[in-house]
């Protein structure tokens, strides 16, 4: 398990400061699909996440997840609700075994004096709003062909992970439309599967897809054409 210090916002606390978060912090345990706090939830605590993976979503009407992000530790999770002292806007709950510190927020505010511990703060809450403005994007500008060719291009490596209910999940696609974009992909030959992984390959393919937002029904419709009549040359 982390130690504060190795999280970048405490590195540059002295030892005497270190002391008085780690008599503060109250670690907790979680088993894998525990619930840390759930959407409107309200809290006085940093949540430090110091050991496995979270993920953290919002529940439709309807009852459908719609997952916002992923976090694997060392991360802090719900920073900007907790500062604002505003409801959590989201559910967070463990994809895996883990752990979390939770650091009450009058102890946090004792330390925003000293620059590097602000800044790292500011560097967290800047980040989570960058990875915020790029979801919006993805959600009101990209196809559903395109989400999952994006998401291949950045983060292949989520596929040989996750399972497919799980990636769609993350993409806020039905398991369905997931799995069929997916095997178009494959008889494309755009992906292939070797060793029950998924390999790139045609990454210019991809690329098009998230460029143009669209899936041709072919990317070499000759070639298509001669499979499907059986000729060999």
């Amino acid at each position: 398990m982390l130690r504060l210090e190795d999280i970048p916002m405490f590195s540059a606390l002295t030892q005497e400061n270190l002391k008085d978060l780690y008599n503060q912090t109250h670690i907790k345990n979680y088993s894998k699909d525990s619930i840390v706090f759930y959407e409107g939830d309200e809290s006085n605590y940093l949540y430090i996440l110091l050991e496995g993976s979270v993920k953290l979503y919002k529940t439709t009407p309807k009852g459908t997840q719609i997952q916002i992000n992923r976090l694997g530790a060392p991360d802090l999770i719900g920073e900007y609700a907790s500062f604002e002292k505003m409801p959590f806007p989201a559910t967070c709950e463990f994809v895996t075994h883990g752990t979390i510190g939770l650091l009450p927020f009058e102890v946090v505010y004792k330390h925003l004096s000293d620059p590097n511990f602000s800044m790292e703060i500011i560097k967290s809450l800047t980040g989570k709003v960058s990875l915020l403005t790029a979801l919006i994007h993805k959600e009101t500008v990209l196809s559903s062909e395109a989400k999952v060719a994006d998401l291949m291009l950045q983060k292949l490596s989520m596929f040989h992970r996750l399972k497919n209910n799980e990636l769609a999940s993350i993409l806020n696609l039905t398991p369905e439309t997931f799995s069929r974009i997916l095997t178009k992909l494959k008889k494309e030959k755009i992906i292939a599967v070797e060793n029950q992984k998924i390999v790139i390959v045609n990454e210019d393919a991809l690329y098009t897809i998230v460029d143009t937002n669209t899936m041709k029904d072919c990317t070499n419709c000759i070639a298509s054409f001669k499979e499907s009549i059986g000729y060999k040359e």
